[in-house]
C-alpha cells in the first residue's frame, strides 16, 4: 500500500505540490490523472524517491520514505517516464543486470525474468539487443526490468504512451494480471478510455492539489455526466475556477 501524507515540493516561487494526500491499496489500480504541469510528475518523483519532498510524508506498506529510503525502493517496481533501457544488451540481460543491482541470487533472477517474459509476450526479443527496438518493445523490456524484483507496489507512468492497438490491450491485461494478483497497482495515464477500463479509484490533480479522488463511478456522478473524459474536465475547470 502506498500513502502520500500533505505533501509539498516547490520550485522557487513555484509550488510544484501544495499538499497532496491519497493512499493507493492493495489489490487495485489507482489512476493518476492531471492536465500538463499539475504536479504528477513531481509527485511521483517523490514517491519512489528520486526527489525529497520540502514536507509531507511518503509511506510505502508503512516504511517512511524519509526515513528508510532503500527499504521503500525494494518495494517499489518503477517504470518511469524515461525508460533508459542500456542499448548494447538484450532484453534479458537488461532484466537481469537489474536483478543483480537488487541483490538477487542467480537462479531466483531467471526464475523470476522468465516468468516475466511469458507473461509479457517477450520472447522473440528476448535476446535482441534493444537499440533499435520499438516503443512497445522498449516499454515491456522496461517494465519486466522494473518488476524483476517481485515487488508488491507497482508504479507506471503512462505504460501504453505509444503502443499500437494489440500492445495497448496486452498491457491492459498485464495491468490486470498485476492487480488480481493482490499488488498496488498507481499509474498515470492521459487516456480516459484506458482510465475507465482500468482503474478501481481516481485520484486527480490540478494546481499541484488532489481536486477529486473516487472511482470512476463516483466522480461521474460528481460531475453529473455519464462520460469520464467530461468529468475530468469539469473537476479540473471547478479546481480552476477556484483557485482564479
Amino acid at each position: 500500500m502506498i500513502e502520500l501524507k500533505d505533501l509539498h515540493k516547490a520550485f522557487g516561487a513555484v509550488k510544484a505540490v501544495d499538499g497532496v494526500s491519497f493512499t493507493a491499496r492493495d489489490g487495485e489500480i489507482t489512476g493518476l490523472l492531471g492536465p500538463n504541469g499539475a504536479g504528477k510528475t513531481t509527485t511521483l518523483r517523490m514517491l519512489y524517491t528520486l526527489m525529497k519532498p520540502d514536507s509531507g510524508q511518503v509511506l510505502v506498506d508503512g516504511i517512511d520514505a524519509a526515513a528508510d529510503p532503500a527499504a521503500v525502493r525494494r518495494r517499489l517496481g518503477v517504470l518511469p517516464d524515461a525508460r533508459g533501457l542500456y542499448k548494447r544488451l538484450t532484453s534479458r540481460e537488461n532484466i537481469d543486470y537489474f536483478g543483480r543491482l537488487h541483490g538477487m541470487d542467480e537462479a531466483a533472477i531467471a526464475e523470476r525474468r522468465e516468468a516475466l517474459i511469458k507473461a509479457l509476450e517477450m520472447a522473440d526479443i528476448a535476446d535482441r539487443r534493444t537499440e533499435g527496438f520499438s516503443q512497445g518493445q522498449r516499454v515491456k523490456t522496461a517494465i519486466a526490468r522494473a518488476l524483476i524484483h517481485d515487488p508488491k507496489n507497482c508504479i507506471l507512468d503512462e505504460p501504453t504512451n505509444g503502443l499500437d492497438v494489440m500492445a495497448t490491450r496486452a498491457m491492459r491485461d498485464f495491468l490486470r494480471h498485476l492487480r488480481d494478483e493482490g499488488r498496488c497497482v498507481l499509474f498515470s495515464s492521459h487516456i480516459m478510455q484506458e482510465v475507465g477500463a482500468l482503474c478501481d479509484r481516481i485520484v486527480v490533480i490540478a494546481r499541484g492539489r488532489v481536486v477529486a479522488d473516487a472511482s470512476p463511478e463516483a466522480l461521474r456522478a460528481q460531475a453529473g455526466t455519464h462520460n469520464l473524459e467530461d468529468a475530468f474536465v469539469k473537476v479540473i475547470g471547478s479546481a480552476e475556477g477556484l483557485a482564479a
